[in-house]
């Protein structure tokens, strides 16, 4: 099979794509001949890279992923074979084999392609994903009610290494094994964190152990072997150890899959002729793959970190925009500046080291850093024995990852009543990454916890002078802040706290109308109170409440609360639950997220489609008053 083509720079026109043009369902691409499967995938690199410079997008997993790909839907029968892709990083070429190709440009996009898959979107996408792990617990689901059903489908996960370090991996992994399901589990091992030597012996050891003649070998021999335990026993260890001296395979196979590998992904001779052994294979089957993030293009092969994801090539704007830091840039210089003064202070992050900004910190303090790979829960409860001792730790975390440590917040943390502070990124509204990584629900799920306090900084100044106090209170604390810049307000390098449960007025009002604005839609609210010269409070804290400026515009003509949350549960939800409890009759108007799950889009987009922007926050009033 001939080489694979490597490219040096994005295609900046529509490149021609003789083959690739031909295959609108993996029923073309297996009309082709194995001779053709390497052109087939140079093309669809090549378009892959042209399409991602016009959207931007994820890049390098799905780059390093294009044999594979290729191989998987030229060996199995999909869609009547089930493919589940883990995160989803990696199924742009997965999208592109599967009649989306020309839809490509429109990923992330309002209206286009979910930048996941998405099971409203293709039937070819059989799991919706975004978190990351759960591919294995998903396909062993669909593999099991195959076997009650007597159905002839094959099934199989995709995981990168990066996803395996997650306990939900090895539980499904232990599961589906006990169950010896008939699932394909392929670990696409793009970082050589399992075994850094691949070559051509380890590639044929692949072909071998999964050729039709080994495997039939080798269960000959067993039943042979059967009615002498001690010789069978024996025989067993020494494949064990062959095998292992081979390759990495003592973990699987002791859980109980059958392991093969590490092959090459990107030899698509060697990916075809194992996947075509294993087709048939029954039980749990493990196959390990080593890929190279963003393969095939030189500039993220050398840089893989740089182009995991790139934004658009042409992105055109009047001007450029001022250098401003982000909500994450004023936490990573936050904690910098505090672990100078503060040697009680950790930093834990499950995997997002560059995006919660925690690169400085880590270089600066190595011994104080504690990235604890996709382990949501681990690094929670983590944080939960530091606190039991004389460590105070800050989790760096997004809105919609806390959600999968949810029991250690309340268990390990909230219940103890530890001195554990939450670094909340990304909270609200995500713009093209969807639902899936929306942070908007936060605030509904972590006040109702005895002990927990959670600030919402309206400004980059307010977010540093907020995780200050947060830090310096003695017991459970989040900060919830979101993606990208703010307002404009920066910090100063003061490290400065303010008092817990008190809201500052921005505006005095003659109308009568009092706005209550958490967080990021302060800026919002201004804006529309000039119109309707009404005062706003800027109210910094979702819990505990300024229970004094409630009490005090107990009587205005109109309350409003704004946040960028679901708006059941929110911050609104607590003001008229106070009113309540106090038994107040007020006019309140709760403004938030609808129930629904907000589609991708621009985030400025989204902000106006759910009337969150300052002329949907007028409006909502205006109707209100009339």
């Amino acid at each position: 099979m001939q080489r694979m083509r490597l490219f040096h720079e994005i295609p900046a026109d529509r490149p021609a794509m003789p083959l690739l043009a031909r295959i609108d369902a993996p029923n073309d691409l297996r009309q082709l001949n194995r001779e053709q499967l390497q052109t087939v995938a140079d093309e669809l690199r090549e378009y892959l890279l042209y399409s991602v410079g016009i959207s931007g997008g994820h890049f390098g997993a799905g780059l390093g992923v294009v044999e594979l790909t290729v191989a998987l839907h030229y060996c199995l029968d999909t869609p009547f074979d089930q493919l589940v892709w883990d995160v989803g990083h990696q199924a742009y070429p997965h999208k592109i084999l599967t009649g989306r190709r020309d839809r490509l440009p429109t990923i992330r996009k309002e209206g286009g392609l979910a930048a996941f898959p998405d099971r409203h979107e293709s039937p070819y996408d059989t799991f919706g994903v975004g978190h990351s792990s759960t591919s294995i617990s998903a396909a062993l689901g669909m593999a099991l009610d195959a076997r009650l059903t007597q159905s002839s489908r094959r099934h199989v996960a995709v995981i990168g290494d990066g996803a395996l370090t997650a306990g939900l991996a090895f539980e499904a992994l232990n599961h589906a094994a006990s169950e010896k399901a008939n699932l394909l589990v392929i670990l696409n091992d793009n970082d050589m964190s399992i075994s850094r030597n691949v070559g051509g012996i380890r590639d044929y050891l692949a072909r071998l152990l999964s050729s039709k003649a080994y495997t039939r070998s080798r269960d000959e021999a067993r039943k042979l072997l059967e009615p002498l335990p001690p010789l069978a026993h024996l025989a067993k260890k020494t494949e064990e150890h062959l095998k292992g001296i081979m390759s990495p395979a003592t973990l699987f196979e002791e859980i109980g899959f059958n392991y093969i590998g590490p092959l090459d992904g990107h030899d698509l001779g060697a990916l075809v002729t194992t996947l075509e052994n294993m087709r048939d294979l029954t039980g749990p089957q493990f196959l390990h793959v080593v890929t190279q993030k963003g393969c095939g293009f030189v500039p993220a092969e050398d840089d893989p970190i740089k182009f995991h994801a790139i934004g658009k090539l042409n992105a055109k704007s009047d001007a450029p925009p001022a250098p401003q830091p982000t909500y994450s840039n004023v936490f990573g210089q936050w904690l910098c500046d505090l672990a100078a003064v503060d040697s009680r202070m950790v930093a834990i992050t499950p995997a997002m080291k560059e995006g919660s900004d925690l690169i400085a910190f880590a270089e600066a303090y190595p011994e104080r850093y504690f990235d604890v790979a996709i382990a949501e829960q681990h690094a929670v409860c983590l944080a939960a024995g530091f606190a039991t001792q004389s460590i105070k730790p800050v989790v760096a975390i997004y809105s919609t990852f806390l959600q999968r440590a949810y029991d250690q917040v309340v268990h390990d943390v909230c219940v103890q009543g530890l001195d554990v502070t939450f670094a909340i990124d990304r909270a609200g509204l995500v713009g093209e990454d969807g639902p899936t990584h929306a942070g908007v629900y936060d605030i509904a799920y972590l006040r109702t916890l005895p002990n927990m306090i959670i600030a919402a900084p309206s400004s980059e100044h307010e977010c540093r002078t907020l995780l200050s106090t947060c830090y310096h209170h003695p017991g459970p604390a989040a900060c919830r802040y979101p993606r990208g810049q703010g307002p404009g307000e920066l910090p100063g390098s003061d490290l400065e706290t303010v008092d817990i449960g008190r809201a500052v007025k921005r505006r005095e009002g003659a109308s009568g109308v009092v706005i209550l604005a958490f967080g990021s839609r302060l800026a919002g609210a201004l804006e529309a109170a000039q119109t309707l010269d009404a005062s706003v409070y800027d109210m910094r804290w979702v819990k505990p409440l300024d229970t004094e400026v409630l009490d005090a515009v107990a009587g205005a003509t109109l309350i409003v609360t704004v946040e960028e949350h679901q708006r059941m549960g929110g911050a609104g939800s607590a003001v008229g639950e106070y009113y309540a409890d106090q038994g107040l009759a007020v006019a309140l108007l709760s403004l938030g997220l609808p129930d629904r799950f907000e589609a991708h889009g621009k985030p400025n987009d989204m902000l106006a489609r759910v009337g969150l922007d300052a002329a949907g926050i007028q409006a909502a009033i205006a109707q209100r008053l009339s």
